[in-house]
């Protein structure tokens, strides 16, 4: 099994943790992942703002992906909306590809449609399965109530995306159940993290952060569990704007799934990159039986 790798921006800036435990837990499960130094931004920031632009960033990515004859592995939900957004556009509108080729052409390069960008979830789920996980899993955690956050990106627009029923998505739940985990039931678990106000709206970001978080607990959550850089930070480091500047008194520290998946495998905690999360999650390692 052979991906390529597309890291998108935030998580080499921001979240390594996230790449790092990733890289691990596919190398554990013998899945072979290549990087193409070439990748740029998947386009994202541009898409609400100039759409033709957003679409020659994807499809340059695609374009690349393509010549080396590799399906795209995402980590971030937001490149991999981005991504098969400009796929599914590129593929069903004929004039707006060929424009967008002969801007491509110029590097000697062009979207035909051959490959498929996939996250790393359903990776996980179906082309891997559950029981080959729960075979590479050498601990299980006890008693642990986790949170799953799904994040908007993969599930809307759900016949593009085709990762999991929109209104009542299991894939996230099922995974971290091979865990030992219990995936909780929680009123909020599809809504918004907050993450795009950020920068624009701070307050109401916080709010919408701090409605998730206080709803996560009243469910019994030990942790919340994500797949996503901006959800990550949006549940580490902003969640620490929150407490300080609002003073408060609950905390519900988030952990990337692959940090999850790692530690019920045995990998070390270095490489999952425990010690990186902003806000202390070692205390997690005390439910491992």
């Amino acid at each position: 099994m052979k991906f390529a790798l597309f890291l998108g921006c935030n998580i080499p800036a921001r979240v390594t943790q996230y790449e790092s435990s990733a890289r691990a837990v596919l190398d554990r499960l013998a899945v072979e992942v290549v990087d193409l130094p070439e990748f740029k931004c998947c386009g994202y920031p541009l898409r609400n703002i100039d759409f033709k632009a957003f679409l020659m960033f994807s499809a340059r990515n695609l374009a690349l992906a393509e010549g080396r004859g590799l399906d795209v592995l995402t980590l971030c939900k937001c490149c991999y909306g981005s991504l098969k957004k400009a796929a599914h556009v590129l593929r069903e509108d004929a004039a707006v590809r060929n424009e967008v080729n002969a801007f491509l052409a110029k590097e000697g390069m062009a979207f035909k449609g051959s490959i498929a960008v996939k996250h790393l979830l359903p990776v996980l789920r179906h082309d891997i399965g559950l029981t080959a996980l729960k075979e590479k899993t050498t601990r299980a955690f006890k008693e642990l109530k986790i949170a799953a956050h799904y994040g908007c990106h993969a599930l809307r627009p759900s016949d593009i995306m085709q990762f999991d029923n929109p209104a009542a998505p299991v894939i996230f739940d099922e995974l971290v159940a091979v865990t030992g985990s219990k995936s909780i039931d929680w009123t909020t678990r599809l809504e918004c993290c907050g993450a795009p106000l950020l920068g624009t709206h701070d307050d109401l970001s916080m709010d919408l952060t701090a409605r998730k978080l206080a709803d996560a607990r009243q469910a019994g959550a030990d942790y919340l569990c994500v797949a996503c850089p901006y959800c990550q930070m949006q549940f580490d480091t902003v969640q620490e704007m929150i407490v300080t500047a609002r003073g408060a008194d609950y905390k519900l520290p988030a952990i990337l799934y692959p940090q999850l998946l790692g530690l019920a495998m045995g990998i070390d905690r270095r490489a999952l990159g425990i010690e990186m999360n902003k806000m202390d999650i070692s205390g997690i390692e005390a439910y491992l039986a």
